[in-house]
Order: structure tokens, then C-alpha cells, then sequence
């Protein structure tokens, strides 16, 4: 196919899908040395890893109610009425798209306990435009991803071939907006949130957190309390193998972007045997700790802006800023400074624009260098009193409605899955010095990053960092973008070799993820593997 004339995705639908990407962002701690812990041999047992003894400690771990089970519950009595179910497809709500079905599945809301309760889980899908060979599950990212409202970027996304052969598959993982979606703060009190700002690495900033931290966990258990002990991505990915069976399936075909790779890589783990053609893009490390995916998303998009503001320096003519790369992040950094002193006029007269909006503004803009002329436009308009078109990315990325509501609960549901998949180092000080270094070597965005998120989360953490095998899973393909701010391509090496069986594809490029926005260079062989089974040649670089 002629993928020089892919059609690029609109602005709306890219920063709605990279929303909970830029999100993943919140609730992080510093960083720390790689754990050295063993891999568990039984994907089933109750720990995935013997805990580091170098480094700081992290906190103690609970264990996964969907880990260590004694069966396998496609196999075992008390789940089959699960495994027998067959969607009830019919129309979608909130859903564009004509073609677009929507339907449920139900699952154990305590996987080792199937009678203790249900939850729906909200699927949707974009049928087979030819002759359907099977079901393409996808998954957007986040944690927090909508991957019902993922499905109206599919045609955006993945290739017209594919969309003819497969039924294009998208669903909500628990927690998640339609799936038992947690609720936590009021659209206006997420406004207040989102907006909240102060000079980030400050005392004052430090404050702020603590006060929104104790406040979100307390809203989110109030409104929420019985399901969050039960969001972890070991049950997402049990989940998915109902799923997997409900559409009838005797493997699982799937494409996950970003959080999506760690979802699959976790479903790999726990059930290679059904992994079919299987995608990881921008790829997740399993075996990192959340201070450890801090530190590299603060060097990543480190380098991001700095390869932003080079190419905007090229364009003399249109780019707000001047001098060399580092005097221009100075100039971005002191713009950012003075919003968090006196906010911008957005020609909204009750939300101006705070520095925390920009930043986040800003980021969003990292995500695809196709958005870096709308971004050099936007950012001049903001240097001169104009902050219109910076609001509008603002609520782009946080999926904010034009009437002041918002579209899914991205902006909490990822902090209660990362609160319980990565824990964090108890040592304070550590964790404060940590948050210093960051500040000074990454001086844009490093010292949003300081700090911990889960301090006041409600459910403790129920996964070690390790590495995932998947032995037996077969060929599965990983794909790493070298200039991808929020899942560093390292990550993706590193995944492409824990794996017991991969490949790994490199876009040498800017921007998160590879797969729809390439050109083509990644969309062939990635094709090729999910029509024909094909598997790329391990080491492809374009």
C-alpha cells in the first residue's frame, strides 16, 4: 500500500489519545539503580521478584489478587460462565464513528475470588472492512486510556490493510471510564487541580502537592473504594484473556502502545501460550522501578524540547524564541516561571493560564513533531499576551468538553493503577535528593517529577520490578522511537531482551510511539507480521 499518503491523525483525536501518556507523568518519585532481584519461575506465583538489596528500599508489596492462582481459569469450573460469554454488539454512546459497535464482557472483580463480585468491562469495535480474518485488540496507553474512544483514531492509526482483515478492538480496562470507572474529583474541582501552580522544586510547590495528593486519594477511596484495591494491570490482563475469549479467539492478536506494551507483556507472562501476533510499541521496562521510569522520562524529554526548540530556531521567521538551543529553553523556562507568578489571558476569563497549564500544554506537544508548527504558532501567540491556542491544546490533552466536563477520569485512573503496579522508595531524604538531581540536570521539566504521588494512595503496591520472559509466547515485536520523550528507547531495548523470544524495530525519530506515524518504514513489516505472520527482521532501523 502506498503509506506515503497515510492520512495524519487530527489534531483533536492525537491529543485525546496522548492524553493519559502526558499523564503518566503524575503521581511519580525520583529515581533509583535497576533492581537486581531474580525472576519468578512460575508466572503464577505469588512473587514476581526477590527484592533488590542494592539501593534504596522501596516499600513492601502486597500481592495481586489475580497472581497465584491455582488454576487456569479458562480451564477451571468457577470461571466458565466467564469464558462462555459472546458479546451483545449494538450501538456505542459518546462514540463517533458510524461503524463502531460497542458491547461488554463481565469479569471477577477479585480474580482469585469469583464470587466475590462482578464488574463490566466496555468493549468496542471497529468491524473488518473485507473479508475478516480475526480480532486486532488494542490498547491506547496511559495507564488511563479510553480504548473504546481509541477506536475513533483507528482509521488514523493502523493501516488500511489491517483494518480490512481484522476487526479493530478496543475496551476500557478496569477502573477506566466506562469499566467500573473510579470517581475522584468534580469537573471543577479537576479544573482547580489541573491549574494549580507554583515554581515547580519550590517549598510552595512542595505544599501543593501534598495538599492535592491527601485530597485526590481521599475523594477517589470515598467514591471508589471498593474497586481500587483491584486495578492492577495483572488484572487488566486477566481480563483481557475474557475478553480474548469472547471474541472467540484461540490466541490473542494485539497492538499496545506505551502502557498498552506493558499490558501485553504482563498478559504474555500470564498466559504465553495464547499470545498470537502481538505489537509493543514504545515500549514500557518492566523490570524498572516508578523512580527509575522517572528519571528517564526527565532525560527524555530533556532531549524532546531541546530537538523542539533546534527545529523551531530554524524557522527565523516564525519562532518565538532566539539564541542557541539553551538560551532558548532559558527564555522557555523564564516563560514558564512568569505564569507561575501572574497567569495568561486565554480569552477565557475564568481560566487563565498557569504555568502547570503551559507545561502541561508543552509537554503535549512533545509527543508528535507534527505538532511542532502548531506549537511554535501557539507558543509566539502566548509570548505576546495570546494564550487562546495554548488553552485549546490544554484541554486537548486532558480531554476536557467544551462545557466544562470531561470525557474520561484519565487524570486519577492512572495514579490508582501506578499506585498499585510500581512502589516507590521509603527513604525520604533519598527521594529529596533524588528530586534535586533531577531539577539540576534536567532543568525543564525535571523537577515536575520530583516527589510521590501515592503518599496518601489508600491501597498499598502489589508489584516488585522484574523482568518478563514470557517463555513459550513465540515471536513477539517490539518497537522503540530513538527520540521518544515518555518511553525512552532504551526501554524498548530493554524489553526486546528480556523477552524470551523478540524483535525489536527502531523509528529513528521524534516523538512517542512509531506505529501510524512513521511513513510507512515501521507500517510494512509491522503489517507483513500481523497479515502474514511474517516477523520482521530483528534490528530494523528507519
Amino acid at each position: 500500500m502506498a503509506h506515503a499518503a497515510r492520512a495524519r491523525r487530527p489534531l483533536s483525536r492525537l491529543a485525546a489519545g496522548a492524553a493519559t501518556a502526558v499523564l503518566l507523568l503524575a503521581g511519580c518519585t525520583g529515581a533509583d539503580p535497576a533492581p537486581d532481584g531474580e525472576e519468578s519461575a512460575d508466572p503464577d506465583g505469588s512473587a514476581t521478584a526477590a527484592p533488590s538489596t542494592d539501593g534504596p528500599a522501596l516499600e513492601e508489596t502486597g500481592t495481586s489478587a489475580a497472581m497465584g492462582l491455582d488454576t487456569d481459569p479458562a480451564e477451571d469450573p468457577a470461571y466458565a460462565e466467564y469464558y462462555a460469554q459472546e458479546i451483545d454488539w449494538g450501538a456505542c454512546d459518546g462514540v463517533e464513528g458510524d461503524e463502531l459497535e460497542c458491547g461488554t464482557v463481565t469479569v471477577p472483580l477479585v480474580w482469585n475470588d469469583p464470587a466475590g463480585g462482578d464488574i463490566e468491562i466496555a468493549v468496542g469495535r471497529l468491524p473488518a472492512s473485507g473479508e475478516r480474518t480475526g480480532s486486532l485488540v488494542t490498547n491506547p496507553g496511559g495507564p488511563g486510556g479510553s480504548g473504546v474512544n481509541f477506536l475513533e483514531s483507528a482509521p488514523f492509526m493502523i493501516s488500511a490493510d489491517v483494518r480490512a482483515a481484522y476487526d479493530v478492538v478496543g475496551f476500557d480496562p478496569r477502573g477506566v471510564n466506562r469499566s467500573a470507572g473510579i470517581e475522584c474529583l468534580s469537573d471543577e474541582e479537576t479544573d482547580e487541580y489541573l491549574a494549580a501552580t507554583a515554581e515547580p522544586g519550590s517549598a510552595e510547590s512542595a505544599q501543593l502537592a501534598e495538599e492535592w495528593g491527601a485530597r485526590i486519594a481521599e475523594a477517589c477511596e470515598a467514591h471508589s473504594g471498593d474497586v481500587l484495591p483491584y486495578l492492577d494491570t495483572y488484572s487488566a490482563a486477566r481480563d483481557m484473556d475474557v475478553l480474548r475469549a469472547a471474541l472467540g479467539s484461540e490466541q490473542l492478536d494485539y497492538l499496545g502502545y506505551s502502557y498498552g506494551t506493558y499490558l501485553g507483556a504482563s498478559y504474555a507472562e500470564l498466559h504465553p501460550d495464547r499470545v498470537g501476533r502481538f505489537v509493543l510499541d514504545g515500549a514500557m521496562d518492566p523490570s524498572l522501578s516508578m523512580n527509575e521510569i522517572t528519571a528517564g522520562q526527565a532525560e527524555g524529554f530533556e532531549h524532546a524540547i531541546e530537538a523542539f526548540l533546534d527545529s523551531c530556531l530554524l524557522q527565523v521567521e516564525t519562532c518565538p524564541f532566539t539564541g542557541t538551543v539553551q538560551e532558548a529553553k532559558q527564555q522557555l523556562t523564564a516563560f514558564f516561571s512568569a505564569l507561575d507568578e501572574s497567569p495568561l489571558d486565554s480569552g477565557d476569563p475564568e481560566r487563565p493560564l498557569t504555568g502547570a497549564m503551559v507545561r502541561s500544554a508543552v509537554i503535549t506537544l512533545l509527543y508528535e513533531d507534527g505538532l511542532w508548527q502548531f506549537g511554535r504558532e501557539a507558543l509566539t501567540d502566548a509570548l505576546q499576551g495570546d494564550g487562546a491556542q495554548l488553552l485549546t491544546i490544554v484541554d486537548l490533552s486532558s480531554e476536557r468538553e467544551p462545557d466544562g466536563s470531561y470525557r474520561t477520569n484519565a487524570a486519577f485512573a492512572i495514579t490508582a493503577v501506578n499506585c498499585l503496579d510500581h512502589p516507590g522508595v521509603v527513604d525520604d531524604a533519598w527521594v529529596q535528593e533524588e528530586a534535586e538531581r533531577l531539577a539540576e540536570e534536567f532543568p525543564t521539566f525535571g523537577a515536575m517529577l520530583g516527589g510521590d504521588g501515592c503518599t496518601h494512595w489508600p491501597v498499598p503496591p502489589l508489584r516488585e520490578p522484574a523482568p518478563i520472559a514470557a517463555e513459550g509466547a513465540g515471536p513477539i515485536v517490539v518497537i522503540g522511537t530513538t527520540g521518544d520523550p515518555a518511553t525512552p528507547y532504551a526501554w524498548a531495548e530493554s524489553l526486546s531482551t528480556q523477552l524470551d523470544e523478540a524483535v525489536l524495530l527502531t523509528f529513528d525519530g521524534n516523538g512517542h510511539t512509531a506505529y501510524g506515524r512513521s511513513g510507512g518504514c515501521i507500517e510494512e513489516p509491522v503489517d507483513a507480521y500481523l497479515l502474514e505472520g511474517t516477523v520482521p527482521e530483528d534490528g530494523l532501523t528507519c
